[in-house]
């Protein structure tokens, strides 16, 4: 690489809550293989268009474990988050071992379960909506409505009683926000957190319930065709942590891009049928989605021409690849009736996102009674003034102020 040739850092800096930043249409116009400098000093390379995106992640090739010794380090202070430490490790990454995990927890995350669950979610909107009302305006929507319903949902399939939920959230945030608690806390919270599913995980096995790690109890170990116990701690780990920030912050940011135009919820309050492909074109259009995903190269390749040697930690940028206009017609328009609509916000092939019918769900939901229960909704401060959050793996807002 020649000296002279700049080097993006990466996260690219952006003020705008709801809007992307310039580069990424650059980007994906001129470089759409760049070379980044990522918070660690460490170079990636960063993939923007959507066929370069949808390739690499169905790619086997390419895993998303960063603990070799050559993988690019995401940030300086690393010192083995939830993701890239041992815990990491337990649940299988790739091949035939990855595929029957899937397989085994999937079972619960497939479109007509989270159908049944449909109603408990209504209700835990409902519930949480009256709270924020009774509260008075203006209230936080992510506080009160994003950040809560993801927790209970995940609590009620997990089978954790409904009164530690708010100490679910809290280990919840301790493993995710790693610059807002301390590292002695972290710790902290991390074994009271692996304590007390332990113990979950006993008092299941005594008392079997309708939830999902009874289910995977009782379908046995290894040997059976099951999940080791370890296995199945840190499966319960793993889903309340990747499904709760993730879907609290989409919330949050869902509602602010329909309601930044309020042509959008107006539309939306006339047609209610048209839920479905705004959540789509919500998740499509997420400017703030977070860091991407980050995967390793374990043999050389070639991405839109250009080599990659073995060792290239590569950074997939969805959230640009899913403004592609070779992808998507008018692609940097909010239409409400988009469809079909096969935007990356949950990934692609072996590794696209598991809960992803559980997200959909949610979001769904949460705008179905929001519409229902708070039609005169309205941000309560200019959309300029909405704060992003920083120096978070996934994207969002500070809060959402709303006034109904």
């Amino acid at each position: 690489m020649s000296a002279d040739e700049q080097v993006l850092n990466y996260p690219i800096p952006n003020d705008a809550a709801l809007d992307p930043p310039a580069e990424w249409a650059e980007l994906r116009g001129k470089c759409p293989v760049a070379h980044v400098t990522l918070p660690s000093g460490d170079r990636a390379t960063l993939l923007t268009r959507y066929e370069d995106v949808k390739q690499v992640l169905a790619d086997p090739r390419f895993t998303r474990l960063l603990n070799a010794p050559d993988a690019a380090r995401l940030s300086a202070t690393e010192d083995g988050g939830l993701f890239n430490s041992e815990m990491a490790t337990i649940i299988p990454d790739g091949g035939e071992e990855h595929q029957h995990w899937r397989r085994l927890v999937g079972k619960w995350f497939t479109a007509k379960r989270m159908n049944a669950l449909r109603p408990v979610m209504a209700q835990i909107a409902e519930d949480l909506i009256d709270d924020m009302v009774r509260c008075g305006a203006p209230g936080d929507l992510k506080a009160s409505l994003g950040f809560p319903l993801p927790v209970y949902v995940i609590c009620d399939m997990l089978g954790v009683p409904a009164e530690d939920r708010d100490r679910f959230s809290y280990w919840s945030d301790t493993l995710l926000n790693l610059t807002r608690y301390g590292k002695e806390e972290i710790e902290a919270a991390q074994a009271e957190f692996f304590q007390y599913m332990s113990d979950h995980l006993a008092a299941k096995r005594s008392e079997p319930g309708e939830d999902l790690l009874s289910e995977l109890i009782a379908a046995g170990g290894p040997e059976d065709g099951g999940l080791n116990d370890l296995q199945i701690l840190v499966t319960g780990m793993a889903l309340l942590v990747a499904g709760h920030e993730t879907t609290a912050n989409m919330i949050g940011k869902m509602v602010s891009m329909l309601l930044a135009d309020r042509s959008r919820w107006e539309a939306l309050l006339a047609d209610p049928s048209l839920i479905r492909t705004a959540v789509e074109e919500s998740l499509r259009l997420d400017a703030n989605s977070g860091f991407g995903l980050p995967r390793y190269l374990k043999e050389e390749t070639e991405v839109s021409g250009e080599h990659l040697p073995k060792g290239t930690t590569v950074i997939c940028s969805m959230a640009a690849a899913n403004r592609d206009v070779s992808a998507f017609e008018d692609a940097e328009r909010f239409d409400l009736t988009r469809s079909p609509n096969p935007h990356l916000a949950f990934g692609a092939g072996a590794h696209s996102c598991l809960g992803q019918a559980l997200a959909r769900t949610e979001l769904q939901v949460v705008l179905e009674v929001l519409l229902r229960k708070l039609p005169s909704l309205e941000l309560a401060v200019p959309v300029e003034e909405l704060e992003r959050v920083e120096g978070l793996a996934v994207g969002g807002l500070r809060t959402v102020p709303v006034r109904w």
